[in-house]
């Protein structure tokens, strides 16, 4: 069995923005030369989350609006969090709804992806550098 290890690494000008790092994944499976096999994608800051799903910006603005209404980020006293010197409570709550990590399986050197499928990187605390581990394995 092959593998290939890499970290991407963002840093985004705005507290919160989703990032399309598809292309970026798939340079990497290409790099690794795996045929067949696992593609893991996963955040690895507790404020950040990798998912998949449609690039429509409709869309992206209504998972805005609808994690706004879920995790609000102001007041900030609001979370207990926040006491320790945070301002990102919100982001944690964030990250946890919208997920870590994703797994995609590569079937002839490709990402075999659903319709409409792909790769976000969200950030829900930024302004700073953040990694993405990207871990492929397969033959």
């Amino acid at each position: 069995m092959k593998s290939l290890t890499e970290y991407l690494t963002f840093k985004v000008k705005t507290r919160r923005a989703f990032v399309n790092i598809t292309s970026d994944v798939e340079n990497l499976v290409t790099k690794s030369k795996i045929k067949e096999g696992l593609c893991l994608v996963n955040a690895m800051h507790i404020t950040a989350s990798v998912f998949i799903n449609d690039n429509e910006s409709g869309l992206h603005h209504d998972y805005e609006k609808w994690l706004e209404e879920l995790a609000p980020h102001e007041p900030i006293e609001q979370y207990d969090h926040n006491k320790t010197g945070e301002d990102n409570a919100d982001a944690h709550l964030k990250r946890q709804v919208m997920g870590r990590e994703v797994i995609v399986a590569i079937t002839n050197g490709k990402l075999d992806f659903g319709p409409w499928e792909t790769i976000f990187y969200g950030e829900f605390d930024g302004r700073r550098s953040k990694r993405v581990l990207v871990k492929i394995i397969g033959e």
